[in-house]
């Protein structure tokens, strides 16, 4: 048993001023004996949240264990605490057993359609009609959540299209709820949208092709967005090399053009958004605040974009705040994050599972 530690600060989304003590990997209101002080004086923060992030995944495809936990090491040491694995190619639930690692919820594996997303990132079933039992599959072996791949450029139309059927989405849908798992969906497009929408599912990722319709729908339904717009810089870059398929690109040029003013609509709609990066790949693990930043600029108050990042995405994916006997897990910051984010990039402590990270 360690020793209990002490935190003393502004302690967010509340504001006031406060004393948490740490014992066992828990939070207490309460003093705990011979605790040892490891922050006082500035502002503390639940543990950040990278709602979409790619674990085991590296520029050139699917990385060893060892990678992959440098990986979650670099986003923990920038203040991530829980990652939401938006689909990984290996199995990292050792990794979930390190005590000195971010927490990771992990929604196994992506499903597509052969030559129908990266390769070698997803299990890619010859068949729509293969659908529900592989979300069954992945419901099983994952921690709440499966991943499907919604749109993908169709290389015989020249642009992107739907993977599914509305039909099969209904069914797959509701067996991932069925086994108690929420269903997401990578969407570039608008056309994959309103029959995944219908279906049920619990989240959309990027979303570029949002209309004020789906907007609406996303709004009613209570559907969380997950627009890493980090990603969507990309999007130049992938039209550029599409020099075999310019409908794609120039859709792809379009999605992004108008990238900021779908996501604002999004917001102002009262859509549930959360703050993802999509690292892994072509994105650097570590870069959270630049997603924060990003939500902020597209209309978010620092606040909200804060809390899109940690108190909110917390609450939605099941996890845990600043609560007597909450997991501790914060990030402890000189200067008022809600004033200037910025500040997010320079955590003075960090506590994970009750203890500091060094």
């Amino acid at each position: 048993m360690t020793a209990p530690l002490h935190v003393r600060g502004v302690l967010l989304p509340d504001g006031e001023l406060g004393e948490l003590w740490i014992g066992d990997g828990r939070i207490s209101r309460a003093p705990l004996p011979g605790a040892t002080t490891v922050f006082d004086g500035g502002y503390v923060v639940p543990g950040l949240v990278d709602a979409h992030c790619h674990v085991g995944i590296g520029p050139d495809g699917p990385v060893d264990l060892d990678v992959a936990a440098k990986q979650a090491e670099i986003d923990r040491d920038a203040g991530t605490l829980l990652i939401r694995d938006c689909g990984a190619p290996i199995d990292t639930k050792p990794l979930q057993q390190r005590d000195d690692l971010p927490r990771i919820i992990r929604a196994g594996r992506h499903l597509a359609k052969p030559k129908r997303y990266i390769p070698y990132l997803a299990d890619q079933l010859e068949h729509e009609s293969q659908l529900p039992a592989a979300v069954a599959e992945q419901a099983a072996d994952g921690d709440g959540w499966v991943k499907l791949v919604g749109d993908w450029i169709d290389r015989s139309a020249g642009d992107l299209a739907p993977l599914w059927s509305d039909e099969v989405l209904v069914e797959a849908i509701a067996t991932a709820h069925a086994h108690g798992a929420r269903v997401t969906a990578h969407v570039f497009g608008e056309d994959a949208l309103p029959g995944l929408l219908a279906a049920g599912i619990d989240c959309i990722e990027h979303g570029t092709g949002l209309t004020d319709d789906t907007v609406e729908m996303m709004s009613r339904h209570g559907t969380a967005l997950v627009p890493t717009l980090v990603n969507i810089e990309n999007f130049p870059g992938f039209a550029s090399a599409a020099t075999k398929y310019p409908d794609y690109a120039s859709h792809m040029t379009a999605l992004y053009e108008r990238g900021d003013a779908t996501v604002a609509k999004a917001i102002e709609a009262g859509v549930p958004v959360y703050a993802g990066t999509d690292a892994g790949g072509g994105i650097e693990h570590g870069v959270l605040v630049d997603e924060i930043l990003a939500l902020h600029r597209v209309g978010m108050s620092a606040e909200q974009a804060l809390g899109a990042a940690s108190w909110e995405a917390r609450d939605w994916l099941g996890h845990s705040g600043l609560r007597d006997g909450d997991a501790a897990d914060l990030v402890c910051y000189d200067s008022d994050p809600r004033k200037e984010l910025a500040a997010l990039r320079h955590p003075r402590r960090i506590v994970l599972k009750g203890a500091v990270v060094t």
